[in-house]
């Protein structure tokens, strides 16, 4: 028996990974080809096809098309030429595709704000790539101008809104025709496309480059991946500044001719019925969507869908069997790669809580390795001649990809930040021969003695909740910033039954300032995203510090909810009255055996 489900494993590996290498092959014997010429040779094939659909309106392949045309002439008019700059500040909607489509291929590039971003992290994710221009949902529009109140030099703004909003007004004097030879701009896939900002390891967010080689890549791999045909409807309710949302699960259909329904925010309530409704065949998960819907009651709709497969990433291993089955979904494409980086596994085999494979004969061709992980110091472990340390199987390491600059593997390239300074941190260097460099994951995995990978835990300063990244040195930097705190270290507390960590803060208190809870509240909530505010406080009456004058986390993240000094009060964040309470011992126990969901 096992036999044969190795074999069974070993084809699902080798069609799915020929597949993919095979759809993804032609971008580099291509470079002057993008996306962009891709999509529009779809659309021309299928002008009265329907390619986006939402609540508010529907647009055809031809509409679509069009649209990018417009804004690309709008674009070029604006002065936004190859390698310039343009911010996107907008919620989920068919129009968010087009207009990155537009500006890229007036040759610019386009900076895809995070919408639950406010305050000091809005102002720094614009200013990093310095835009010429920004495009701003009319009801962001409070929340942009409060970020950038004050900045320089700040980015022109054209409001984005239904009907007779700035942006529709403006575009109303370009022509949507396809675009003439003479007014197309040269691209190739290695000029820059769009900025996906990720928190990375430590910091504020950090721009991504992503030029057209990996947008194309992208979009032909991962139709692939989900064997996209041109009658699949694809549900998208992931943010589209995402590139899981945005790119993956857009380009991924489209440019096989098929149907993408956008909602703009995820709803349990909702989900099956517009999938019902829409006769979707597949959508992109994040392991914390799927916790959702399970823990949502039976309903009849659970069965009446026509999914036939699902793709993402973070479907921990304690929900898979349950959600397959409960669902009836048994095709589950989970992935593993990070935005800005050049490593990439699949689970072709819907293997319950792998993030993907490469079996032993396939590692030559995907150089990825995982390494033993020093978490006191953070960083790869070294042997006695100063090389990184290969993890056997089972053992928790850090994933790491091998940089190769070379044009023939395009793949293997890591083409950094918009903020350069950036790029070293996450670059190893030297790590199994003399001048070799990888790409370092800030992610802990454990790999199987078959090739499976398997997700552990983020590195560092950064944790996962409610499906983001959570960079501690930006909450502990915002909470300092409160009058009343001399000090903070934020960390990540595992709770049963949760994905991820979630936000626990210790926090020093100034001796020369009185504390006013309902003000620091007040503070988290006008400077941080509802998902990176701390659910839990902690109120400290010593500080331990570390030689290098950092305040030690290794105690505090094993206490948890349950410091050993008795007397340090912890709070939880109650999201019925937005307000922190004292948590006591029973809240305490609860959460801890799991008895209450956060």
């Amino acid at each position: 028996m096992r036999a044969l489900s190795v074999l069974i494993s070993e084809l699902a590996y080798l069609r799915g990974a020929l597949r993919t290498l095979n759809r993804v092959k032609p971008i580099k014997s291509t470079p002057n080809k993008t996306v962009l010429d891709r999509l529009e040779e779809i659309a021309s094939q299928n002008a009265s096809r329907v390619a986006l659909i939402s609540e508010r309106e529907t647009l055809t392949y031809g509409q679509m098309s069009a649209r990018i045309n417009r804004i690309a002439r709008w674009a070029k008019a604006n002065g936004i030429n190859k390698g310039d700059t343009v911010a996107l500040f907008l919620p989920n909607r068919p129009d968010y595709l087009c207009i990155w489509l537009g500006i890229a291929r007036a040759g610019g590039a386009t900076a895809l704000l995070n919408t639950s971003q406010s305050g000091h992290a809005l102002m720094h994710s614009v200013t990093i790539v310095k835009p010429k221009l920004a495009i701003v949902a009319a009801e962001l529009l409070e929340t942009y101008r409060h970020a950038m109140d004050g900045v320089v030099d700040a980015p022109r703004v054209l409001v984005h809104g239904f009907g007779e909003s700035e942006l529709n007004w403006v575009l109303n004097d370009f022509s949507d025709a396809p675009l003439e030879a003479h007014e197309r701009v040269p691209l190739t896939i290695d000029d820059r496309c769009v900025y996906v900002y990720t928190s990375g390891t430590t910091g504020l967010p950090k721009a991504a480059n992503i030029n057209h080689y990996r947008v194309s890549a992208m979009a032909l791999g991962f139709s692939s991946v989900m064997e996209v045909k041109a009658s699949d409807r694809l549900y998208d309710c992931l943010p589209m500044y995402h590139s899981n949302g945005g790119i993956l699960a857009t380009l991924g259909v489209l440019i096989r001719g098929g149907s993408v329904v956008i909602r703009e925010k995820f709803s349990v309530r909702e989900f099956w019925s517009d999938i019902i409704r829409h006769d979707c065949t597949l959508f992109f998960y994040i392991g914390e969507l799927c916790r959702y819907l399970l823990n949502a009651p039976p309903s009849l709709n659970d069965r009446q869908h026509n999914i036939r497969l699902i793709c993402g990433n973070g479907l921990r291993p304690d929900i898979w069997h349950a959600f397959s089955k409960r669902f009836g979904i048994k095709r589950i494409r989970e992935f593993y790669g990070a935005t800005e980086g050049n490593i990439a596994l699949f689970n072709f085999d819907s293997r319950p809580g792998a993030v993907g494979r490469i079996p032993k004969w396939a590692e030559k061709r995907f150089v990825v390795k995982v390494v033993r992980f020093d978490v006191e110091n953070e960083k790869p472990m070294r042997d006695a001649q100063g090389r990184c340390i290969p993890c056997a199987p089972g053992e928790i390491g850090e994933i790491i990809g091998e940089i190769i600059d070379d044009p023939n593997a395009p793949a293997n390239r890591f083409e950094g930040y918009a903020d350069k300074s950036a790029d070293e941190a996450k670059i190893l260097r030297n790590a199994f021969r003399d001048d070799d460099a990888w790409f370092r994951s800030g992610d802990l995995v454990t790999r199987d003695d078959r090739g499976y990978f398997y997700f552990v835990d983020r590195v560092g300063d950064t944790f996962r909740w409610k499906g983001e990244n959570i960079s501690t040195n930006e909450v502990a930097e915002t909470i300092n910033t409160h009058q009343s705190v001399a000090s903070c270290a934020v960390y990540g507390v595992a709770l049963k039954d949760h994905d991820g960590k979630a936000g626990m803060a210790a926090i020093h208190l100034s001796e020369h300032e009185s504390f006013d809870l309902e003000n620091l509240t007040s503070h988290l909530a006008n400077n941080l995203p509802p998902h990176a505010r701390p659910l839990f406080l902690r109120l400290r009456r010593d500080v331990d510090m570390t030689g290098t004058f950092k305040i030690r986390k290794i105690d505090l993240i094993r206490e948890g909810l349950t410091p050993r000094d008795a007397s340090e009060p912890v709070y939880v964040f109650d999201q019925a009255t937005q307000r922190y309470h004292i948590l006591d011992d029973t809240m305490r126990g609860a959460i801890i055996e799991g008895r209450v969901r956060l």
